[in-house]
């Protein structure tokens, strides 16, 4: 069996199991090129219209691999949690059932520097307020050579990934890691608060398919509407941003019950991936 032919087999496979997707790939194929890849210890970009795709894979590969199918196939846990890794913008983070997998819209506007246009030589202090596994914190950090960042949770399991992963990163220089029930223990004043909240309602989380639920409930439910954190970051977080300060919140698809919540808001969206209805920005004073 060649490279080629176990990825297509694994592909089939998982589309046959009628797996879940949203962790790090969107579909069957490219879940099974990572499945494969990680199994047989190849780079993540391998180019399959090479000749390598099409060199045999030993018996014993094929097994490693097989072996990772079953247990993503049985236990429906994200493919993240099995390999211990998952990527974003590029970028490597370990992961485990402590934290959600990261996959923050967020990402995109650091890296693109789509928020850019909103900082200046004054922007200091960045807040990643429910920091999860840090990936956030890393990547601002990246992005911003000259900012110190603060990341934020309310878990301590949570922390201690975003430890592990500042530490991979050698940033624990510019990382400020706290726990923290929303901007609780969070003094600032900041310059920039990115935050990707609990925001699911409680309808979409009864709905949610097993790999979703195999996270952390505490980083997901955001209430009836989903907003339930959200209303207290509004409140509170005013008082822990300079005056050219601005938040980035990602909301996902509850853009309705945001702007239910709160018309008197007049957010800027951000064009992401997913669309521009589900990362806002909103400039200080907002309130």
């Amino acid at each position: 069996m060649t490279l080629a032919e176990l990825v297509a087999d694994t592909e089939r496979a998982l589309s046959e199991a009628g797996v879940g997707f949203g962790h790090g790939t969107t579909n069957a194929r490219d879940e099974a090129a990572w499945l494969v890849l990680h199994a047989l210890g190849l780079p993540l970009d391998t180019d399959f219209t090479d000749s390598a795709s099409n060199q045999p894979v030993a018996p014993a590969s094929q097994a490693q691999a097989a072996t990772l199918l079953k247990a993503r196939i049985d236990t429906r846990k994200p493919l993240a949690y099995l390999i211990g890794e998952a990527w974003l913008q590029g970028v490597p983070f370990t992961v485990d059932e402590r934290v959600i997998v990261p996959r923050s819209l967020i990402a995109e506007t650091i890296a693109d520097g789509r928020i850019d246009p909103w900082l200046s030589d004054r922007t200091r202090r960045v807040l990643d307020l429910c920091t999860g596994n840090g990936s956030l914190a890393v990547l601002a950090a990246m992005a911003w050579p000259d900012v110190q960042v603060d990341a934020a949770d309310l878990s301590t399991d949570a922390l201690a990934v975003a430890k592990l992963n500042v530490q991979r990163h050698a940033l624990h220089n510019r990382i400020r890691l706290i726990e923290s029930d929303g901007l609780a223990h969070c003094d600032g004043p900041y310059d920039l608060i990115l935050c990707n909240p609990p925001y699911v309602n409680a309808q979409s989380m009864a709905a949610l398919p097993a790999e979703y639920r195999a996270e952390p409930e505490l980083a997901l439910a955001g209430g009836i509407d989903g907003m339930d954190f959200v209303r207290q970051l509004l409140k509170d977080a005013p008082s822990r941003m300079t005056e050219h300060a601005v938040l980035v919140l990602e909301i996902g698809h509850e853009r309705a019950h945001f702007e239910a919540a709160f018309p008197h808001l007049n957010p800027i969206w951000l064009d992401t991936s997913a669309g521009d209805d589900q990362v806002l920005l909103l400039p200080a004073p907002f309130v």
